[in-house]
Parts: C-alpha cells; structure tokens; sequence
C-alpha cells in the first residue's frame, strides 16, 4: 500500500512535465558532481579543496533544484508558498553536507581500497544531506493545511538515500573509464530522486482554514525564478566540468604519446603486464620478440617469458637483474636480462618489466675471454694459453715417458718488412705465418704466438728426428708460399729444445729453444738448429754484445776513423773514407765484424749509421781542404722510409755541400727490395750526392745493376787487388773491371792496396783511385791534418 502510495504521488499529485524537468536537472548535476569528483581525485591539497567546493556546489544545488522543481510540480490544489529563510537554509544544508560527503569519501579512499571506506561513511552523510535538504525544504513549504507524515516511508527514504548515495561514491572514484562513471550519475540521481519522492509519498495533506500562508513567504512563481537560477548554476558547472574533462582528456592523450614515444625511444624492451597479460609494450621488446608492438597488448607475457610466478617473485627485489631466456614469436631463443619494478598504471597495481638483449654482451664476454687466451691478430694462443698447456703437456710427458720438443721460429728480417712494406704488411705476414703452420698441424699441437714475429710449437714426439722433420715441413710451408711477386718474402728460422733431454723445466726449455734460433740465424737463416749445450755461452755473449753496443753511441764509445783516397798516378789525397770503431770498457776494441751484423740484424744500425753520417759531415764541413768524405750505408738504411729525409737534414744542418759526401752502398743491399733501393738512391742523387757500389765483384754482382742504379763509382774489392800483380787470374779480373769502368765512363777506385807492386800494376792499367794501408791506415781526422789544413801553397800528398 506504501508502495502505490509513492507511485499515486508521482503520477496523481505532480506534473508529470515538471517531474521530467527535474530528473533532467537532477540527472546533469549528478553527472557533474561525479565528474568534477573525479578531478578532485586525481588532485591534491588547494587544487583538491577547490574541486570539491566546486562539485559540492554543483551536487548541492542539483539535489536543491530536483527538490524545488518536484516541488512546483505538485499539485495539492491549495494556496502554498515558500518560508524565504528555510528554503534558503535547505540550500545551505544540501551544498555544505554534500561537499562533506565527497570530503569524508576522499579522505578515506586509498590506492589498495579505493574508495571502500569513503564511500560507506560518504554515502550516509550525502543521505544525510539530502534529508536536511528535502525536510527543511517541506518546513519552508507553507500551505493551508495540516501535514502529516509516515515514520516508515520516512526511513525508507532516508535509507535509499544513504544507501544508493554509498553505491555512487563507491562507482564514481573506483577504477573504470566513461561508462563507469555515468552509471555512478545515474545511481546518484536514483538516491536523490527515491529519496524525494519516497518522502513525498510519505506526507499526508489535510486542508485546514484556519491556516494562512504568510504574507512574507515566497510565492511559487519567485521559488521558479530561484531554481531556474539554480539551474543555470548547474549548467554552468557542467559546462564547466566537461571542458576540464575534455582538456584533461587532451592533455592525457598527449602525455600518453609523450611517454610512448619516450618508451620506443628506449633500447631497451619495455612491457607493462597486469598479471600475465601485457597491457602496454614497446617497439624495442617487439623487435625482440618478433612482433609488432600493437600486437602485443591482451598477449600472454608466459608466451615469451617464464611463469608469472617468477616475475612476481622478481617484482620484490626490485635492485636485482635475472638472466633468463626469451622466446621468440618465429621460435627462437635469445638470452635477455629482466628487471621488474610494481608500479600503478591506470590506478591499478601493475608491474614493469625492462627486457635487456644480451646477445652482445655475451659476444663481448666470449671476445673478451677468446683475447685472455689468444693473440689478436692472428687468433694462435698467446704467451700464457702456450705456458699453460705447455706445463701440462710437460707433466703427461713425464707420466708417459715420452719426449716434448718446442719449436721456436722467428722471422727472419721482419722489421725491414714493416720499414719497407708498411706495418699493414707486416700484420698480413704475420697472420700468413700463423695460417701456413697451422695448417700442418695435428690436434696434439700448439702453436703461440709469443709476441712481435716470435712463435712457438709444442709436439709431442717420440724423438729428435721427428722434432726435425716438423720443422723442415714448417719452412717448407712457408717457401711454399712466396709466390707473388709484390708481397713480401716470409723466410724463418728455427730452434728446437727436447723435454726431458734439454730441460726439464718449461722457462729453461723455452729458452734454450730460443737459443738454438739464434744459432740458426746466426749459420744462414731459413734453417733449423737443435739446442747444444755450448749455444747457451754465445748466445749470452752475443745478447750482451748487443745489449752494449745499443748504449755505445750515448756513452762516447763510439768514434770515427778515416782512411785516405789517392789518386792513382799522382798520389794525391783525393778525399777519405769514413770507418767506425767501437772501444768497448770491458772488451776493448770490438772488430766491425763481430758487431756491424748484429747491428743491421736488431735495427740497431738506424741508430748508429745516422750518428756516423751526422758526425763524418760535422767534422768535413771544418776541413778547409774540400776532400770528399765516403759513408758506407748498409741495406737496411737505404731501405728505411726515412732516411732519404735523414741525409738531407743532416747536409743542411752540417753545412757540407752535397757533391763532397759520397755514399757507398753493396750489391747485397739492392737485391732485397730492388725498387725501393733504385727509387732511395734516385733522390740521393738528386741531392747531388755522389753514390759508389762498394765490394764490386764480391756477393751478387750483376752488370745490370750497373745500368739500372745511378752510380758514380766502382769500388774493386780487397780480395781481388791481393797480389794482383803476380796472380794472374786476380790480374784479369781486375783488367775487366777497368775495361767496364772505362766503357761506362765510371771511376774506378781500388780498395785493400798494400804494396808497391800492387799500385804500379794500377797505374799500369790506368785505374782511377786507390785506398789501403799503403796509402794510409785508418786513423783520426786529425793525423791527416796535412791535408785537411794544408799549408798555403803548399800541394796535399799521400801519407806513407
């Protein structure tokens, strides 16, 4: 019966128009509380308080109006009005305790209970609100009747609107997007319009005469000017709500680009799951997996990742990176570090995780673990990989009984290859090196790569023999490949040490092996020699010779000679070759023999052959007799990219005029690298140097030399001016050489003339110039000071 009662009110009592007007009124000011409760949501502090104001204001008026509208629309069919101060007071009570509501709703709303407990104690108090609103709203309603009220539909109204007022809090700040949200509008008008009407349904009018409605009242018509502006307010503040909406909209749109665009900015794969559902991924975790990255949202992340069991379990330490393995779409498997971080992602608890490839990173670790144990350029194993298996193989050895040989090879003339052909070249020999013996070698050897052009290879053998024939088969590999003509020739030279005969331990065994190498380059190189207990004695005198002689010229050890050149016919000092003597403080004099070849075999001979070059044109530029001084340059001189620049200098800063400096050059030195030799001495030439070919007849002698290099003279050797007069075959010889000398329009100088007899057989046959002890030992510039400071007037000669 209370039930169509409350019907009998809506439809018999009101106007059914202004009813539809109400719920209109009613069902905008509910949307914008809600949505402007929203804004207060995401705010905090002022910001906060000011939307709460605002959506306090809008909800209070919409609930004031609805009331007031309803109002108009019923029809008692007696003289009403409204009391001025409590239809004010029910306005108040309507903005003040709803903005109370939405307060206590967001005061307890938190991110792992949003809404929860807000919205229970919210909600009683908005149905509070509405009460206070609606019943000091029928206090002001003035009419010429008695009003009387059921206590049940009383309380029924006040229940649906604490309850439905709960419900629409709850909804409007829960999680959830439009949809959501209206429905919390529409709940909310459900709680203020059952309220209204079920408390209308409640009063029981019954005219009475005797009461007057006051003169001061307001009239029904002025309350409708107050809810038309009520209203207006309303449609204001909705207005005023969706515009924010639409800009926070905009700007939430924008943000979503801006950090999209950040996260596929990102190297790194980038995914956002709520449990094993990826709800957000980057282009860089797409191109891991093989996907697009607008594929990847609603797909499992177990699909490409292990259980989310582990990612959870992961998700607590957040400082920690796990190793795992990722799947990819195509069925491949890539290793990938994970870091997981929970994080809150549309006002839901999220996790993400950052998906790193590590496929490069294991490239390096496998790189950088390959270099610990290999040589970079040529890929052998380095020192401590060889010293490593090295000791094992020594210790199987001894278990075994059997024999260990390690072969020590050095390339022979290597630095001339990388001052001729550039460092590239030598890179390239060396790696060709390392290729040609690889290629002979079984599994159960080893070849290293020691350092500079030094290997070694370790065989197990059953005998020296063996040792041997891997060795000729390792020089054979490297003759074998000298086949084109433009690259440099590789030659090598080895040494061979036997464990357990040799030595029995691995440094003693290595050096020993080192010191049967030099004994191979020291008998000829491109051989092998086997370690003999005597090699360690001159080998160690020869590294201390060396040691020595590289410290001799920054010591003052070093000095210059000079012998004299005649001429043949006159006896004429015509100029002086310079020699180089080194006086040792242990040795004493060190012959040119012993140390020269050592010098040119280390490179020690830049060095001292630049000081002898600089120091003989220092002391001709005093000379005030303008003799020429001859400078012997051996081949790796002449070869070095430099030096050419080095004899220029040198002429400019001594002051020598270059047609006064004379450099002799052997055969031996041309055949190494013929081109660069011919193109080196051209741009001596060019200087104004005069270039003699020394030791002519001795070595590889060819008469092409003679029309291929700019020479300007011939140097006879020693050997063949011995007893020239009295042997024969010397004399024929020597005959022969005058005769080209003589057709090539070249001087012919001889050197090692000792007798009379000897000069005689020169001046006989026409010969240009002659040197050796007849003439002049070789002594310091200084016991030839007759010639080099003659006295005026007075004609240079030659020295008994």
């Amino acid at each position: 019966m209370r039930m169509l009662k409350v019907v009998g009110c809506i439809t018999g009592d009101h106007d059914l128009w202004l009813v539809a007007l109400a719920a209109f009124v009613c069902t905008l000011a509910a949307t914008t509380c809600i949505e402007l409760l929203c804004h207060a949501r995401k705010s905090a502090g002022r910001l906060r308080a000011a939307w709460i104001t605002i959506a306090a204001i809008a909800g209070g008026s919409g609930i004031w109006a609805t009331h007031f509208i309803a109002m108009l629309a019923f029809e008692p069919g007696l003289p009403s009005a409204y009391h001025v101060g409590l239809t004010a007071l029910s306005l108040i009570y309507a903005v003040v305790l709803t903005g109370a509501a939405l307060t206590l709703a967001l005061a307890r709303t938190s991110p792992a209970a949003p809404a929860l407990g807000g919205a229970v104690f919210g909600g009683a108090v908005l149905g509070v609100g509405i009460a206070a609103m609606h019943y000091t709203g029928m206090a002001a309603y003035e009419v010429g009747a008695r009003i009387h009220w059921d206590p049940i539909l009383v309380t029924v109204s006040l229940l649906l609107g604490s309850t439905l007022g709960s419900v629409a809090l709850a909804m409007g700040l829960g999680d959830g997007g439009v949809r959501r949200r209206a429905v919390a509008a529409l709940v909310l008008v459900a709680a203020i319009c059952s309220h209204h009407f079920t408390a209308m349904g409640a009063v029981t009018i019954a005219p009475d005469p005797t009461i007057l409605v006051s003169e001061a009242a307001i009239p029904s018509r002025w309350l409708a000017v107050g809810v038309a502006l009520a209203s207006l307010a309303i449609l204001l503040l909705a207005c005023a709500a969706l515009g924010v909406d639409i800009r926070d909209r905009r700007i939430a749109v924008r943000e979503q680009a801006r950090l999209h665009s950040l996260a596929n900015a990102a190297i790194e794969g980038l995914v956002v799951c709520r449990g094993d559902a990826i709800v957000s991924a980057n282009d860089s975790f797409g191109r891991l997996v093989g996907l697009s990255a607008d594929d990847l949202p609603g797909t499992e992340l177990s699909r490409f990742l292990p259980a989310v069991a582990t990612l959870t379990m992961l998700a607590s330490q957040t400082d920690q990176a796990v190793e795992a393995e990722l799947r990819q779409a195509q069925g491949g498997v890539i290793p990938v570090e994970l870091l997981v971080r929970p994080v809150t992602y549309g006002n839901q608890p999220h996790y993400a995780l950052a998906v790193r490839d590590l496929r490069a990173r294991r490239r390096a670790e496998g790189r950088i673990q390959f270099l610990a144990h290999h040589d970079a350029l040529t890929g052998l194993a380095n020192r401590a990989n060889f010293n490593h298996r090295l000791d094992q193989e020594m210790k199987i050895a001894a278990a075994t009984g059997r024999k260990l040989a390690v072969l020590c090879l050095d390339l022979d003339r290597f630095k001339e290859v990388n001052d001729v052909f550039g460092h590239a070249a030598g890179d390239a020999l060396l790696v060709t090196v390392a290729r040609a013996v690889g290629e002979i070698l079984d599994d159960t050897q080893m070849m290293a790569r020691l350092g500079g052009d030094e290997f070694a290879v370790m065989t197990p053998c059953t005998s020296a023999t063996a040792a041997g024939r891997l060795a000729e088969q390792i020089l054979e590999a490297l003759r074998s490949g000298n086949t084109a003509s433009a690259s440099p020739t590789v030659a090598t030279s080895i040494g061979i040490a036997l464990y357990p005969d040799d030595a029995q331990d691995r440094a003693l065994l290595l050096s020993y092996a080192d010191t049967a190498l030099y004994r191979a380059k020291s008998e000829g190189r491109g051989t092998y020699r086997f370690f003999e207990a005597k090699m360690g004695v001159e080998v160690r005198e020869r590294r201390r010779l060396e040691h020595d002689m590289r410290h001799a010229v920054a010591r003052g050890e070093m000095h210059l000679v000079y012998q004299p050149q005649c001429d043949v016919d006159s006896g004429t000092v015509v100029g002086f070759e310079v020699l180089l003597r080194w006086t040792h403080p242990q040795r004493g004099m060190v012959s040119p023999a012993d140390f020269i070849p050592i010098a040119e075999e280390s490179g020690a001979i830049l060095q001292i052959g630049e000081w002898v070059l600089r120091e003989a044109c220092r002391q001709a530029a005093t000379w005030a007799n303008p003799l020429s001084v001859a400078v012997n340059v051996s081949a790796v001189q002449i070869l070095a990219p430099h030096f050419v620049q080095v004899v220029h200098e040198v002429l400019f800063q001594t002051g020598l005029k270059p047609e006064r400096l004379e450099i002799e050059i052997t055969e031996t030195a041309l055949i190494r690298d013929p081109g660069r030799a011919q193109a080196a001495l051209r741009q001596l030439k060019a200087l104004g140097l005069r270039i003699a070919m020394d030791d002519f007849g001795t070595g590889y002698s060819s008469l092409s030399n003679l029309r291929a290099y700019p020479f300007d003279k011939i140097k006879i050797d020693a050997s063949f001016i011995r007893d020239v007069d009295a042997n024969e075959q010397a004399a024929a010889i020597v005959r022969s050489v005058l005769g080209l000398g003589r057709g090539l329009g070249l001087p012919i100088l001889a050197e090692g003339v000792e007798t009379e007899g000897e000069l005689r057989f020169l001046a006989d046959e026409s010969c240009h110039a002659a040197q050796g002890y007849l003439m002049g030992r070789p002594a310091a510039i200084e016991t030839f000071g007759a010639h080099t400071h003659p006295a005026e007037g007075a004609p240079a000669t030659a020295a008994a």
